[in-house]
């Protein structure tokens, strides 16, 4: 059965109803000795205890997209089948574009919002490069199928969870085709492929979408056995032109590193509530060893660049999670490099679902603007003006310059 679809939630429900019931019909009736009627009262109680904390991590789960599956959540999954050295580029000296097209099998994904909006579709794919084994979903905007766009190459966007997380969470909680589908169709915004890659690839740990040699290449999962499969199945546009990256918390960490690092791959980024530095991941690979801390920290990555990237970053956030990050790499960008900061107030929310999901629209019309698929409008892509007060400390672990002790986890 599985963890986020509807039949375990309500098989959780139907256990916690008869766990409130037995005590209520069977406490005065059990017969026997004193020593074995208090033992089934205390199993009951026990039994009532664990179907009710079971249905709240269900809810919890259901609402956050936090674990896709058992073995997410028991630590057993691992989706790596090696991690040689591939370089500084990550392909290892494979000549990726000369590789041959492989046509992946997709089936209709299961789980809350998969058959909304026209229906998410998911495949199983081996990265050639990565060496990671791990499942994809894949969204079509509406116009996808049209006859008027049969020979239409369409944009596409990564969108990545945080951490703990699962690759649905775009779609089943943050619901971002079922809000985007009828801006696509008025054309407030590009209809851009939507495509969801597996992030949770080593039980119990964030792989930070980094390159650990040994352990996992998820930088290489998520910027080339990805794309080169999407653009292998689909009629997409090329990369960097027609591609971008967005993502949430641990993902708009990685969303954001992975532009600044690969202007090659991405054209645009789009981080919610992110950082900076690995360390703010307390779970993090990447913030391990100080070497590859470094080289995944997209302001490090940003100030260094012998040649600013041609890349556009819109980075939101509040005070403390994700803001002062957003005002570090705008600090050091340079032309063509361009980044957007939108202040978040502390009464929109904390960092949940509930922050997020309101800023769906506003990142795709922004995205829209920035890939040249649509001219400026009213209100499109406008960044309200941000308050002028940082706080040190946050700044300095936005900047990379912050502790361990000091570093706050971000999930």
């Amino acid at each position: 059965m599985s963890l986020t679809g509807t039949p375990f939630l309500y098989t959780a429900m139907a256990l916690a109803a008869v766990a409130l019931i037995l005590p209520l019909v069977l406490w005065s009736r059990l017969r026997g000795p004193r020593s074995v009627r208090a033992a089934a009262r205390v199993l009951m109680l026990l039994f009532a205890q664990g179907t009710a904390v079971t249905l709240v991590f269900v809810l919890v789960n259901n609402s956050n997209n936090l674990y896709d599956n058992w073995a997410d959540l028991l630590g057993t999954g691992d989706h790596v089948q090696q991690a040689i050295d591939l370089g500084r580029d990550g392909t290892g000296g494979i000549a990726v574009k000369k590789l041959p097209k492989v046509k992946q099998q997709f089936h209709r994904a299961a789980g809350p919002g998969m058959h909304s909006a026209g229906g998410v579709r998911v495949t199983q794919l081996k990265g050639r490069v990565s060496g990671v084994n791990a499942e994809v979903y894949v969204w079509l905007p509406p116009q996808y199928n049209e006859p008027a766009y049969r020979h239409h190459r369409f944009p596409v966007v990564e969108v990545l969870p945080g951490y703990p997380g699962s690759a649905k969470a775009w779609f089943g909680t943050l619901k971002a085709h079922e809000q985007l589908l009828p801006l696509m169709r008025n054309g407030q915004v590009a209809p851009f492929i939507m495509v969801s890659p597996r992030t949770t690839l080593l039980a119990g740990v964030d792989t930070g979408c980094a390159n650990i040699t040994g352990t996992v290449n998820a930088d290489s999962w998520l910027s080339i056995d990805v794309p080169k499969m999407v653009m292998d199945n689909f009629r997409t546009e090329p990369a960097p032109k027609g591609w971008a990256v967005a993502g949430y918390s641990a993902g708009a960490h990685c969303a954001v590193k992975l532009a600044v690092a690969h202007p090659d791959r991405y054209r645009a980024a789009v981080g919610m509530s992110g950082y900076n530095d690995p360390i703010s991941e307390r779970n993090s690979l990447a913030a391990q060893n100080p070497a590859v801390r470094a080289a995944n920290n997209p302001y490090l990555l940003l100030k260094k660049a012998a040649v600013p990237p041609a890349i556009a970053l819109y980075i939101s956030g509040q005070s403390g999670d994700g803001y002062q990050a957003g005002l570090a790499l705008q600090s050091v960008a340079k032309a063509p490099t361009t980044v957007h900061v939108q202040f978040v107030p502390r009464s929109a929310g904390g960092h949940n679902m509930a922050l997020w999901r309101p800023q769906v629209t506003t990142v795709f019309r922004w995205l829209t603007l920035q890939m040249g698929k649509s001219r400026p409008g009213a209100g499109i892509g406008a960044t309200p003006p941000s308050p002028s007060t940082v706080d040190s400390r946050r700044a300095a672990l936005a900047s990379g310059s912050a502790s361990r002790e000091g570093a706050a986890r971000k999930r």
